[in-house]
């Protein structure tokens, strides 16, 4: 508290030293949550950006369009995504950074962004562009492309992750024999599952010396959600009945995965936290979790619930769901950051 200004001058060093100290320690303001996704227009997907709930579109509407990822740095805001060419009704991975667009690739052939990490000054995002036969896995550091795999397989970047120096993109690969999770570090491919079953890895997260990855594989009935550390899975379902793990966030000792699980009719949008499931829906629709991101105490998923007729798009601020679309037209949340 400053103090009054009758007080003697002689204290007005004291005051100012206090007036320092008062400064760090003042109450922080609400963290500005953001949100990336769609909404359909009546046409097209309109790829979208919530801010605190507001949402701002990065796209016309002429075209389909969606954004998958956000990642916000300092003030400037990132985001992945895709647009589709209006004549040859391909796909272009795109990024936005603060709203203005830059296309990662050319229109010639279908391209896609699906995660975006800032470290530093460099911009990484991960996707896939399709080459005369397969998609190959691919990450662009600052519109540069480098390819994960060779095109003789299908490969498909997911997440990308960057600690230190090292930079950590989780994915698929797979072609007539093989169709197995992947992680690759610095360029170097990982087998998260020998490929003898449907796999596929959707998110990757690293804390200290560890290396998560959230994503599914098939056990020959059912697709069960699982979570990877160190390349070690941990099953998160009893693999009864359908599963999948989107995103994986690590909060101090606690491990965050968002994703869904089949309750024989509908899928129920879950968090598993420590590998304990925690319903977000009552399974009375369909709904998925795609996104996980955890801000002091405070767990953020996005996702999104069918209506009946159509999905909402929301996020679930712990467990307590806020709609960011009225549900008049489909929508998705696909990626949220908090800062």
């Amino acid at each position: 508290m400053k103090p009054s200004l009758f007080l003697l001058a002689v204290l007005y060093i004291l005051a100012a030293s206090c007036k320092k100290n008062n400064d760090s320690t003042t109450t922080p303001k609400n963290p500005d949550v953001y949100v990336a996704g769609y909404e359909s227009n009546g046409s097209n997907t309109v790829a979208k950006l919530w801010k605190n709930g507001i949402a701002q579109p990065l796209t016309d509407g002429l075209k389909y369009a969606q954004a998958t990822s956000v990642f916000v740095s300092g003030s400037d805001v990132y985001i992945a995504g895709i647009e589709y060419t209006g004549h040859a009704n391909i796909a272009v991975a795109k990024l936005w950074k603060n709203g203005i667009v830059q296309s990662l690739t050319d229109g010639t052939k279908n391209g896609y962004a699906s995660s975006v990490f800032v470290s530093g000054s460099d911009v990484y995002v991960a996707g896939s562009e399709y080459s005369p036969t397969t998609h190959v896995a691919k990450l662009w550091k600052n519109g540069i492309a480098q390819s994960l795999t060779d095109g003789t397989t299908n490969g498909y970047a997911k997440s990308v992750f960057v600690s230190g120096s090292d930079v950590y993109v989780a994915g698929t690969e797979y072609s007539a024999t093989i169709h197995g999770a992947r992680l690759w570090k610095n360029g170097i491919a990982q087998p998260l599952t020998d490929g003898s079953k449907l796999a596929e890895a959707n998110s990757v997260y690293v804390s200290g010396s560890d290396v998560y990855v959230a994503g599914f594989e098939y056990n020959g009935n059912y697709d069960v959600a699982k979570l990877w550390k160190n390349g070690i899975a941990q099953p998160l379902t009893d693999g009864s009945k359908d599963a999948a793990a989107y995103s994986v966030y690590v909060s101090g000792s606690d491990v965050y995965v968002a994703g869904n699980e089949s309750n024989g009719s509908n899928d129920v949008a879950k968090l598993w936290k420590n590998g304990i499931a925690q319903p977000l829906t009552d399974g009375s629709k369909d709904a998925a979790a795609y996104s996980v991101y955890v801000s002091g105490s405070d767990v953020y998923v996005a996702g999104a619930e069918s209506n009946g007729t159509t999905y909402i798009a929301k996020l679930w601020k712990n467990g307590i769901a806020q709609p960011l679309t009225d549900g008049s037209k489909s929508a998705s949340a696909f990626s949220v950051y908090v800062k």
